[in-house]
């Protein structure tokens, strides 16, 4: 069953500081009907995680993760953590963001949502844009 310690160890070897991710080690842990969500999408399906991986891999040039803190209630893992991604052309984003992982009886995740402010994350690396976007967040809902 996963724990926060062998959570904690996996997702640190699945992200590096000078390369693409691999996840193949963590696929294993996920049940064949899971449900993964976050800010952009929600996938149903071990098979179309996998696939949504691979896609993240390919648009990346790097892709590390640093998790800041990690913590479990019952059948509940939540961490917290920065993962910062350089796409091809782009200079690296800082993504700050918690995931929670809900395993069932069997210790298998069946559901994973990651919450994160993608927009704004990857918006304040870009000169100028960054700063008028949070003037407009502020404006409108702050």
């Amino acid at each position: 069953m996963l724990t926060i310690d062998s959570v904690a160890d996996l997702w640190s070897k699945t992200y590096n500081t000078h390369g693409k991710p691999d996840w193949e080690h963590i696929f294993p842990y996920y049940h064949q009907d899971m449900v993964f969500q976050d800010s952009v999408q929600r996938i149903e399906g071990k098979d179309e995680f996998i696939d949504m991986c691979n896609r993240l891999t390919k648009r990346c040039k790097e892709l590390e993760m640093k998790i800041l803190s990690i913590a479990q209630n019952d059948n509940v893992i939540l961490m917290e953590w920065i993962m910062t991604m350089q796409f091809k052309r782009n200079p690296t984003s800082d993504l700050h963001g918690t995931t929670k992982l809900v395993l069932n009886e069997d210790g298998m995740i069946m559901e994973q949502r990651d919450y994160y402010d993608l927009w704004g994350d990857i918006f304040d690396n870009i000169p100028r844009f960054g700063k008028a976007y949070r003037r407009f967040m502020k404006r409108k809902f702050g």
